[in-house]
């Protein structure tokens, strides 16, 4: 599967932006590539030794799998996407500016654009993240605040 690129359309100050009608469904030879995959199909990227992630981009989202080993940490960041994780496995916690948020296993946190935010897995853990739009900082390589060791 393909990394597809698209341009983000990001709203300002909390503006949404005009939704506008649906463009005709595609048909027929129109059709774009839908393709099934999975997660033991897609390549484990290490981006420390105690974080790994695997990743599909759509056109208008990201779908990301993590994997941190208990005491692992993702350095505070914050950024233009939407973001869910639902905690697959273990615990995290979730340090927002005013307060901490612990998500175990099974539990979801959605975490609104813009809003800083640092994670440690008080545990192993796995989760899923889904980020809309795209992760464009990902497709560029400018993550680097996932590539060094936070605890």
């Amino acid at each position: 599967m393909t990394a597809v690129r698209s341009s983000p359309i990001t709203a300002k100050n909390d503006v949404r932006p005009t939704v506008q009608s649906p463009a005709a469904p595609a048909t027929g030879r129109n059709q774009p590539d839908i393709l099934p995959t999975s997660w033991q199909s897609l390549k484990e990227e290490r981006l420390t030794d105690e974080l790994s992630r695997q990743v599909i981009h759509g056109q208008k989202a990201t779908l990301a799998r993590l994997t941190l080993k208990a005491g692992a940490g993702v350095a505070r960041h914050y950024h233009a996407n939407e973001e869910f994780c639902w905690a697959l496995s273990g615990a995290l916690e979730y340090q927002l500016d005013d307060r901490t948020i612990v998500v175990r296993a099974g539990e979801i946190i959605l975490v609104p654009p813009n809003v800083p935010h640092a994670i440690v897995a008080l545990e192993d853990s796995t989760c899923v993240d889904f980020f809309a739009p795209v992760r464009e900082d990902w497709l560029k390589g400018e993550d680097q605040y996932l590539r060094k060791l936070h605890r």
